[in-house]
């Protein structure tokens, strides 16, 4: 997964208000207000008033699904690039204007979204001054050049550099075999960084920097009224905009195994699928039976199977990964390359079983008691908050998402977890990856 991050400065004001916090009970689940602003903006909102702070995220389907061919790397730079120089203001204009307001600028980029947040003081003098940052930082971005040269070199350093671990080698390897065709299985590489120009990020900022592609998020120590003028601010001087066309949905591939070679001692095993989406209906009981599966730390079916029983890795995990279309089903694992070929099997096995069978009463309780148990923890900071509050905006999930959450959890049954996994993940036609391991003699070198 791509991902990139602005500067970020923390200025006195924000650590005497951050310092106000202390630590309390998880916070009930957040009432959700939604709406779409004048300028055609989703809203989701969430008052919160125990500090003076205020969280915003502003949301566009503009990932790296959307780089245009042979320009990976697009969606990633062009998000990099919006606080490096903004209407009259420099990168280092902009990097202490949110330093003086107290404010912290950030944003990243994945498969689906491109994000810009803002953390801001909610006193009016502050917060309106911060918000007119973040807004011109969305609306007129100047892309310098010399910037971008700066950053796509970077890039492309970190790139090389990346390109030398194993654990690199197999996500692309299998990211891009797993979805072979589709927008989310193509990789960045020195090439595609090359080809990208100053006029690509006009265009690709034109293109998906919109009004009526954005989804607002904004959580904290303001009213409904103030909200509705915030995201009405951060959008205004954005492009209307035109429907951004749906990805489309990844087919089926084909049973494969592929070696990687690379002179580690550990070997990277990925093995996996296409998964699911943000709004699967089998998204509970998938979640619950992966829970089981190989979700749950020391607790998991794959964990007791491979490294308590046998040995064979310090870790071994699985996961959906749900993205606007179906994200992937991965199990992931690193053992000695002389031992991959057991532990391999050994997975196979495991989930096989479980396709097979399912859960176990008692694996299915504790599975439901601990994700029920652990919710509230995840909603005890307006950051995990609002999170959760772009996220159901974004995908356009139920309003009451996370009202829903503890009682859909808590209804899995073991006939459901069986059934969603009989469907939806096929053991006999994963894609297999199997990336180093190389540098590890202990075959070799062992005595008769």
């Amino acid at each position: 997964m791509s991902q990139s991050f602005f500067s970020t400065r923390f200025a006195a004001p924000l650590f005497a208000a951050l310092a106000l916090a202390c630590a309390g009970n998880a916070q009930a689940v957040p009432k959700i207000e939604q709406w779409t602003a004048p300028t055609g903006a989703r809203v989701s909102f969430v008052a919160s008033h125990e500090l003076p702070l205020i969280d915003i995220r502003v949301d566009f389907a503009a990932g790296d699904a959307y780089d245009p061919p042979g320009k990976r790397g697009l969606a990633t730079l062009t998000n990099a690039m919006l606080d490096k120089g903004a209407g009259e203001l420099d990168e280092q204009a902009i990097s202490e204007r949110g330093a003086d307001l107290g404010a912290i600028l950030g944003g990243g980029s994945d498969s689906d979204r491109a994000s810009l947040t803002l953390r801001t003081l909610s006193s009016p003098q502050e917060r309106d001054a911060a918000v007119t940052l973040a807004a011109t930082v969305l609306a007129h971005p100047t892309f310098p050049a010399a910037i971008l040269d700066r950053e796509r070199t970077r890039m492309a350093a970190s790139l090389r550099e990346a390109l030398t671990k194993p654990a690199t080698l197999a996500v692309r390897a299998f990211r891009a075999t797993v979805y072979a065709g589709h927008p989310y299985g193509v990789n960045i590489d020195e090439n595609s960084l090359a080809a990208i120009g100053r006029d690509d990020l006009v265009a690709f900022h034109a293109r998906y920097f919109s009004a009526q592609n954005a989804s607002i998020a904004i959580v904290g120590d303001i009213d409904r009224v103030t909200a509705e003028r915030i995201a009405v601010q951060l959008t205004q001087e954005l492009p209307a905009g035109a429907e951004i066309a749906p990805l489309p949905q990844p087919t089926q591939p084909k049973a494969s195994e592929e070696r990687i070679a690379n002179p580690s001692a550990q070997a990277h095993i990925l093995v996996g699928e296409p998964g699911m989406s943000r709004d699967d209906p089998d998204y509970f009981p998938l979640l619950v039976g992966n829970y089981v599966l190989g979700g749950g730390g020391f607790t998991s079916r794959l964990m007791n199977e491979v490294r308590e029983k046998r040995g064979l890795v310090y870790d071994v995990h699985s996961y959906f990964d749900p993205r606007r279309v179906a994200g992937p089903f991965q199990i992931g694992l690193q053992t000695k390359g002389s031992q991959s070929a057991q532990a391999l099997q050994v997975v196979r096995d495991t989930l096989a079983a479980f396709v097979r069978e399912g859960p176990t009463e008692k694996e299915l309780q504790a599975a439901r008691a601990n994700l029920v148990n652990g919710f509230g923890l995840r909603l005890d900071s307006n950051a995990k908050i609002i999170g959760y509050v772009s996220l159901i905006g974004f995908y356009g999930l139920p309003l009451d998402w996370l009202d829903r959450y503890p009682r859909a959890v808590a209804a899995v049954s073991r006939d459901a977890v069986r059934d969603a996994f009989a469907r939806r993940v096929h053991p006999d036609s994963l894609v297999t990856v199997i990336a180093g391991g190389d540098g590890d003699q202990s075959e070799a070198t062992a005595q008769p």
